[in-house]
């Protein structure tokens, strides 16, 4: 008998916040800390919120970026990885409410394994279907510009 995959999964974080810009998160054995820097008040002890929110992105590119190239059979290597981000502060300084505050994203990657460019493109339009995080800011109206690239 097979066995059946769930299809969804309950993914739980607890923080423990000490003032106001330090969180201690915690998800199953691991824990990191998230604060801001030491110029608005913070301890600069860990990444910002929004530092976090864009740190995701590259994790879920590299790790969706290499089960795609597994399944194509294409060889990427490691991955470098860079994420630079146009973010409007009018939101995060209560100026006003910013629909969009992460308005537009630029991703660029670079593999070094022995794939070719087209390989590389293809992996490219696979992790643009499947990577949850850029599916997540996509649809929340940021523009994610991808440019996907062999070292050397």
């Amino acid at each position: 008998m097979a066995i059946k995959m769930k299809t969804s999964v309950t993914l739980a974080i607890e923080a423990t916040c000490y003032g106001h810009s330090v969180a201690q998160v915690r998800t199953r054995d691991l824990a990191q800390i998230i604060d801001e820097p030491c110029e608005r008040d913070g301890t600069n002890l860990g990444f910002t919120p929004t530092d976090t929110a864009l740190s995701a992105l590259a994790g879920c590119t590299n790790t969706i970026g290499h089960k795609c190239a597994k399944k194509l059979g294409v060889d990427i290597g490691n991955l470098k990885i860079s994420v630079k981000c146009r973010f409007n502060r009018l939101g995060v300084t209560l100026t006003e409410e910013i629909d969009v505050p992460f308005e537009e994203i630029d991703l660029v990657v670079v593999a070094d394994g022995s794939a070719s460019q087209d390989d590389l493109n293809k992996v490219a339009v696979e992790v643009a279907k499947y990577c949850p995080l850029a599916k997540l800011y996509r649809r929340a109206g940021t523009i994610i510009n991808e440019d996907w690239q062999l070292a050397g």
